[in-house]
């Protein structure tokens, strides 16, 4: 029987870090290579900016994972900045910006959960679906500003948050909650 540790030792330590290596690996060369294909055939059409946000959801998947294994405070948040580490460490095309990135999306998935630790352990559709809501704008608008997306026309500006955020509540939300309901049919966890 699998257990759920709100505690931090050594087991949900390694956890964590081996939920965020893995993602940290299938970010890399998993959803970034998709993304520079899809990118690259949208060029044309003047809409690739908008790529930038079809797929976002894909790389906040470590944070409710790691959540969900170890359900307590900043867990998410570490597995998460393991992934973009991990990410960059192996070669991720955006070098040391993704630890920041990965560090304020992991953080801001939390909030669906901080503070009370009930959510946390009962990692109910509610606090997955806030939580990618809230990491959506902790991806959003950072990358606003640090890639110039404010000098694009405003009806574009307008279908990349709607996209970016279509895509953190289907696969940071709905995607992640599916996985972890998975879970639980074939673990049967309990949680302490």
């Amino acid at each position: 029987m699998f257990t759920r540790s709100s505690k931090w030792n050594v087991k949900s330590i390694i956890l964590v870090a081996l939920i965020g290596i893995i993602m940290g690996v299938i970010y890399t060369y998993g959803f970034n290579n998709v993304y520079n294909l899809v990118k690259l055939s949208f060029l044309p059409t003047g809409y690739a900016p908008v790529v930038d946000n079809i797929f976002t959801g894909l790389w906040y998947m470590a944070a409710p994972l790691a959540m969900y294994f170890v359900p307590t405070v900043g867990s998410g948040t570490i597995g998460e900045l393991i992934a973009a580490t991990v990410e960059m460490a192996i070669g991720g095309q955006w070098g040391t910006l993704t630890i920041l990135e990965g560090l304020i999306q992991g953080a801001t998935n939390e909030i669906g959960f901080f503070p009370k630790k009930s959510r946390y352990e009962r990692f109910s559709w509610g606090s997955v679906l806030t939580g990618a809501f809230f990491a959506n704008l902790g991806g959003f608008i950072p990358s606003y500003f640090i890639f110039g997306w404010s000098h694009y026309r405003p009806s574009l500006q307008i279908l990349m948050f709607i996209t970016s955020m279509i895509s953190s509540l289907l696969f940071d939300g709905v995607l992640v909650k599916l996985i972890t309901n998975l879970f639980d049919k074939a673990l049967k966890p309990k949680t302490k």
